[in-house]
């Protein structure tokens, strides 16, 4: 299956900390088949001093979503991040990696909802993806990412 995740960092070397958070989800979930650029961006949700550098990946695993989230939330705690945003409060962080899709499933569960539910939202996700699958389909929604990033950038 191909994972499609979005990573951001706005504490410390930015950019290292992107690199290093794709090379442990190399050693340990699979394949990276495909990487965006860098970009910096704003933070979205909370104020900071901060500015963002997002990347977004496809990820070849053949782990399943729970056990790939999971892995992500390890690698999270080990580059540093203490605390998760809840309930629509953000925070700095050294790494954030959000699970963005997986293949064609949709998944709703209380921990883990799949295609990523604020992703029509957030540009800083829609660009980068859009550079390494504009035409993948998002399960549900009837668009594509390409799509998807049009509409958003229309009401922006």
């Amino acid at each position: 299956m191909i994972a499609f995740l979005s990573l951001g960092s706005n504490l410390g070397d930015r950019e290292q900390n992107l690199r290093r958070a794709i090379s442990e989800l190399q050693k340990r979930t699979g394949t990276v088949v495909s990487q965006s650029a860098f970009f910096t961006t704003e933070p979205w949700g909370f104020q900071s001093a901060n500015t963002f550098v997002n990347v977004c990946i496809g990820l070849h695993t053949t782990l399943q979503p729970s056990d790939l989230l999971r892995a992500t939330q390890d690698i999270e705690r080990r580059m540093g991040r203490t605390q998760k945003s809840t309930d629509g409060t953000y925070h700095d962080r050294t790494i954030d990696i959000d699970l963005l899709l997986c293949g064609n499933l949709v998944i709703d569960q209380p921990t883990l909802r799949i295609p990523h539910p604020l992703m029509a939202e957030r540009l800083f996700v829609l660009k980068p993806l859009a550079q390494i699958a504009q035409n993948q389909s998002v399960p549900g929604t009837g668009m594509s990412v390409g799509e998807m990033l049009s509409a958003l950038a229309a009401r922006s």
